[in-house]
């Protein structure tokens, strides 16, 4: 689909990666400086925190603001429970406070989650319904947090079955998608055989649902040996992120000029598509005030 005046419509899949995730805004940032669009935003965990938020409307110099203040304190409690070890029920309140109570599909840039199905193992595209409630579970790391009970679904994290959603941005209307990498594995000697355990893992999760390999250009900001879990470096997080982004920009600028060059395209028109994937609630009838984000999901 593209859009009006002949362009591209530019999609990002924002993956996951904890704090890591912070680079995101480095990203935004960088293209936004270079007048690059953004149409719609596919997010996982929190790349559906930070995208979601920039679809809200929020500026980057409030992505940064809202980065320097938050903390784990500000968005979970300790839990003692057999579900998990952590609470991201305040996680809800913050995006209603810092972001705003919306339906996903009110937001200003169309706009999807991904969550993963703790019983089934399929991938769960939120694309309407509470924005909050979207972000929790995609956030829910299984054995952290509990599960989102969400229309009869145990909810979590949506790394595990698609940490980079580019079909989901295409799913919105993308033509050209730009996913953004956090994950990138390392190993740690010093940890012993507990550190191979985790590179295998952050390799598993990295390649989930293989998205990286659906993106039209990926942005892989150096985070091998970063933290997970220090929020407080969050000008580090945010600059590797600028920095990826430059590295990768005569690609995207010269990708989009050239498309701007080519013969306008035919007029688009939906065609009936299936994804191995599942949306949460039914999807709306003709007669709906807010139809899907797009003909194409299924």
């Amino acid at each position: 689909m593209s859009s009006s005046n002949g362009r591209l419509r530019v999609g990002l899949a924002l993956g996951g990666g904890v704090a890591r995730g912070l680079a995101h805004i480095g990203v935004i940032s960088v293209l936004e400086e270079a007048g690059v669009p953004i149409d719609c935003v596919a997010g996982t965990s929190m790349g559906a925190i930070i995208g979601a938020s920039y679809c809200a409307g929020l500026s980057v110099d409030e992505l940064k603001a809202n980065a320097a203040r938050t903390g784990w304190w500000s968005v979970s409690r300790p839990l003692l429970s057999a579900n998990g070890l952590v609470t991201f029920q305040r996680l809800e309140r913050w995006v209603e406070d810092k972001i705003g109570e919306f339906d996903v599909r009110d937001l200003a840039i169309p706009f999807a989650a991904v969550a993963s199905d703790l019983v089934t193992g399929e991938r769960v595209v939120l694309w309407r319904g509470r924005l909050c409630t979207a972000i929790r579970a995609s956030c829910s790391v299984p054995g952290f947090a509990p599960p989102v009970e969400l229309d009869g679904h145990m909810l979590v994290d949506g790394g595990i079955t698609d940490n980079i959603p580019a079909d989901v941005a295409r799913m919105l209307g993308a033509d050209y998608v730009i996913g953004v990498d956090v994950f990138m594995p390392a190993l740690r000697p010093f940890l012993g055989p507990l550190g191979q355990g985790i590179a295998a893992i952050e390799t598993l999760v990295r390649h989930a649902g293989q998205g990286e390999t659906e993106c039209d250009c990926l942005i892989v900001p150096h985070m091998e040996r970063r933290s997970y879990f220090h929020f407080a470096h969050y000008e580090q997080f945010i600059a590797l992120g600028e920095e990826a982004a430059r590295r990768r920009l005569p690609v995207i600028l010269e990708a989009l000029e050239r498309a701007e060059r080519a013969p306008a395209p035919p007029p688009f028109e939906a065609a009936p598509r299936e994804f191995d994937h599942m949306l949460v609630g039914s999807r709306p009838t003709p007669t709906s005030p807010r139809p899907a984000p797009t003909p194409n999901i299924a």
